[in-house]
Formats: structure tokens, sequence, C-alpha cells
């Protein structure tokens, strides 16, 4: 028979949202247990950034996030910021720098970060279980939580489990199925800044034998745009800017791409025409981009090759054709490479389900949700640590 143990709140999950949760909660003076399956603490810390930790962002906004209620995340945000995280990094004497658009990372690497949040539990008298499956949750006078040989006894519960990208940490769609099990609607997870993959007649045709060659260009879909960098690989293209907007897209939309996002490429190019007509169109844009590159850019973006062409050689027409297609690239993804590689999943808990102010259902007294459980989804670039952050820390408030 499993033992059982009392705490005032039992925590499912032991990374960014869980641990921040239980810090506030032991503040506080509540007991409290987080359970995690995992056998490290946060993996998911762990690897961040390359396994330098992008924490969060200069440059935290509501608009930066995705859910079918954009205005949820706004409470939570604004009462544990970026520079509050800033400010316990600095307690704990952590140096940061940042890297492009707001981006700060961990000059002590990934670990040093998890380090900080154990020891901020270990003063606040929070116990952390690790290498422990949940098999049950039952809702009695308070909650019930089954593990392998030992059950947990807490008057509140706080699912921090996460979304279901990179399967390989062990990642599940477990916060839905317990939202499921209380009666709480969800939506259905979905990829997010992950890669898109194209048909094997495109990756020919455009992209084959490039793979590792980077751009920075301009990504459009759906009005949205970013400008980073763009990454060729053996399935498609990759990058900051395609994982941003791999957000907005849809199977079947295209994709816009301004490889020239400086440039009005018709006037360089009519411009070239006049007094470089004798130079062929490889050998100028090999001017801005790499020449294997160049070289495929220049027999393909149009229906015929022109790569061996000199500017003289082409029509006004056909040049401006081209140069449209280099400032307005339309590809249409086939779709993604999906959880495998998505660095966060789109969907989850329904935000109409749960309190803004602390991530209580609603409906379900005792019962919280934090991090990438919720339908609450940022951008690349240490967004979707600062919602990890900001939530735990408003349910560890009052849980």
């Amino acid at each position: 028979m499993s033992r059982q143990q009392n705490h005032d709140v039992i925590i499912i999950g032991a990374g960014a949202a869980g641990l921040m949760c239980a810090i506030e909660a032991g503040k506080r003076g509540r007991k409290v247990v987080v359970l995690d399956k995992a056998r490290k603490l946060a993996p998911k810390i762990l690897i961040s950034g390359g396994g330098r930790c992008n924490f969060t962002n200069l440059y935290i906004e509501p608009g930066a996030y995705l859910s079918a209620n954009p205005h949820f995340c706004k409470s939570a945000l604004a009462r544990f910021t970026q520079w509050d995280f800033i400010a316990l990094m600095d307690k704990h004497g952590l140096s940061w720098q940042e890297k492009t658009l707001g981006q700060l990372f961990c000059d002590d690497k990934s670990p040093a970060v998890v380090s900080m949040l154990e020891k901020e539990c270990a003063e606040n008298g929070v116990e952390i279980v690790l290498d422990c499956e949940v098999f049950s949750v039952e809702r009695n006078a308070g909650y019930t939580v089954s593990t392998t040989g030992r059950s947990y006894q807490g008057e509140a519960l706080v699912i921090a489990s996460g979304g279901p990208s990179v399967p390989r940490m062990g990642s599940t769609d477990f916060g839905v199925q317990i939202a499921r099990q209380f009666g709480l609607k969800s939506i259905p997870f979905k990829p997010a800044l992950v890669p898109f993959t194209f048909t094997q007649k495109d990756i020919s045709r455009h992209f084959q034998d490039l793979s590792g060659i980077s751009v920075e260009a301009t990504v459009s879909c759906n009005g949205k745009s970013f400008r980073e960098s763009i990454l060729i690989t053996h399935r498609g293209i990759s990058g900051p800017a395609c994982l941003q907007i791999s957000s907005y897209w849809r199977k079947g939309d295209y994709i816009e791409i301004n490889l020239l996002p400086d440039l009005d490429a018709e006037a360089w190019l009519l411009g070239l025409q006049q007094t470089r007509g004798k130079a062929s169109l490889k050998s100028v844009l090999s001017e801005k981009f790499s020449r294997r590159l160049a070289t495929r850019l220049a027999e393909t973006l149009l229906d015929s090759p022109l790569a061996d062409k000199t500017l003289g050689e082409i029509n006004q027409r056909t040049l401006k054709d081209f140069a449209s297609r280099l400032n307005n690239w339309k590809l249409g993804p086939s779709g993604t490479e999906g959880m495998r590689t998505a660095e966060v999943s789109l969907g989850g808990v329904d935000t109409n389900e749960l309190s803004s102010k602390t991530m209580q259902a609603r409906n379900v007294p005792g019962l919280y949700f934090v991090g990438e459980t919720i339908d609450v989804t940022g951008w690349l670039g240490g967004y979707n640590f600062q919602w990890a952050w900001a939530s735990g820390w408003v349910a560890g408030q009052v849980v």
C-alpha cells in the first residue's frame, strides 16, 4: 500500500513555471511538493538557448503572445516583469547579456539558472521529487495525486507539465488530459516555432545542395512579418524568421520572403543593367548572397533560367519580374517538422476556463494551470520563459 503525504500545494511539473510557483508559495509558508517524471531538474531549461538559457526578453509585451484570448496574458506579465526576473538573477550573482532583439542570455549557462531556482526552492522549504510518474489525480476534500509507491494529498493542485513539444524530453499533453478530466475545455496543441518542410519537387528545385546556407530576410504570413535570418535545411527552411512566422502559418498558406529587405530589387537591378550590362545576373547576385545561392536563385526564381545571362541580355520586363520575386518570393510549405523539433506548442487549456489574475480554474476550486499548458504562446527569444515565470509567480501568490 502506498504511503500518503499531506501538503498544502502539489505541483506537477518541475520546469520554469512549476518551480517559480513553488518558490512563491514556499515564501508564503505553504508546504509545497513538486513532482516530475524527469530524472533531471528542468531539462527544457537546460537545453534552452543552446545551453545558454535565453531566460527573458527586454521587450516583453502582450502583442508578442498568441492566444484565443489575447488579453489573458496581460495581468500576469504586468505583475511579474522581465525586470523582476533580472533582479532574481542579480540576487544570485548571475550575469547576462543581450544577444539580438532584446534576447537575454545567461553568461553562466543554463545549469546556473536551474541551480538558482533549486536554491530558491530549498531556501523556501519546497520539496522536489524527480523520477516520479503520476498515475492518477482525484479530487476529494482536496486533491490526491497517486505516483509510484506513494500518494500525495494537497489543498491545491498546480498543473505545470508544459506542452507536448520536444517529446524526446518526455513532454506530453498531460495538462490537457487533466483539464478534460475536470470538465475544462482546451484548444488542441499544434507545433509552434518550428521549421518548415516542402515537397520533394520544391526541395529539388529551390534548396537541393544548399543546406546550411543562411541569409537575413523578412518572412511574412497572415499579416505578420519577422526580419531575422532564414536557414536552408535538407527538408526545407528554418532559422529564427521562419520559426517565428510558423506560429502564424496554417496548412495551405503561402509564406512570403523578402530576400533583400533593405533594397528595392527592381531599382537596383535596372540601375545595374544600365551601368554593368555585361555582368551576369548570377555574378551580380553573388554580391548579396553566397555564390551557390545566387546561382540557384538566378536559375529557379523564374521559370526560365537566367544564371548565365548578362543583365544586358535580359529584357526589362523579365528583370522586373525577377526583382519582384527577390522582394516577394512566395513559397508554399507542405508542412512543418512537427512536435519533434518544435520549441513550443500552440494551444492548451482554454483561457476562458481560468482566472487571468490567479491561473485558477473558474469552476474547479484549488485547481491551477501555469506555463505552456495554457493557451498562451510567445515569440522566439525569451518570451515563453517570461510567460512561465509570470504565470507561475501569480499562481504562487494564492495557492
